[in-house]
């Protein structure tokens, strides 16, 4: 039998993606293969961050006792995790549920792909100031669909530029949804919109992290 470790489970507002202010589960598991330079949840991806070591089923059931339909599956980066395509598939197989994976980028995707009723991909792609550019995974952009979504989190213009870059590259507006969002602190919201305007950017939207502006960013659980 599979063990998860995860760091927390709690019911909130989606805090971004494309069904950002709906209620969702959060299901936050510990570590990530990535170290980007923003990170805003470093505490989960250390090796000895605090956690309950939980079976699948004991993760679904506090899924299902909350009356919640939408799941948030989150990290650190879950796809990294042993055995957790067991878990997606236990989701996947609830009709009444709605879940979405939140990935780095980093992680091919392809096997995950084969499940019925497949989790949405919120899929980031790391831009220059994170750091960890060069181990993003290209082969994932031909894996996309429609429900998914192509997240570019953006700390400068020079992050803008590559963002438009791949957009265009792989034609990714019309394939899924595709946001664009600041590194909080790091520019202005304003200079993403005057940048969209000037490139033309139909299709895409901007989007803020909206939990960190009802409650305050450091705060967890939200």
């Amino acid at each position: 039998m599979t063990l998860y470790n995860v760091t927390e489970m709690f019911v909130s507002i989606n805090g971004e993606g494309y069904r950002a202010g709906q209620p969702a589960f959060f299901v936050r598991f510990a570590g990530c293969n990535l170290r980007c330079s923003y990170c805003d949840t470093k505490w989960a991806n250390d090796k000895n961050a605090p956690c309950k070591v939980l079976t699948a089923m004991q993760i679904y059931d506090e899924i299902k006792k909350s009356g919640i339909e939408n799941v948030t599956i989150t990290g650190g980066e879950p796809l990294w995790r042993e055995g957790i395509k067991d878990f997606l598939e236990l989701i996947a197989s609830d009709k009444d549920l709605s879940a979405e994976i939140e990935t780095n980028g980093s992680i091919d995707i392809e096997p995950f792909c084969d499940i019925k009723n497949r989790p949405s991909f919120t899929m980031d792609y790391k831009l220059p100031s994170s750091k960890m550019e060069e181990h993003m995974c290209a082969k994932n952009f031909t894996l996309l669909e429609e429900k998914d979504t192509v997240k570019f989190v953006s700390g400068s213009e020079n992050d803008l530029e590559k963002a438009l870059e791949i957009i265009e590259k792989y034609k990714l507006v019309g394939k899924c949804h595709v946001y664009i969002s600041p590194v909080f602190g790091s520019i202005e919201p304003s200079e993403i919109v005057d940048f969209m305007l000037k490139n033309k950017m139909n299709g895409v939207n901007l989007q803020l992290q909206m939990h960190k502006f009802i409650w305050d960013p450091n705060k967890r659980g939200v």
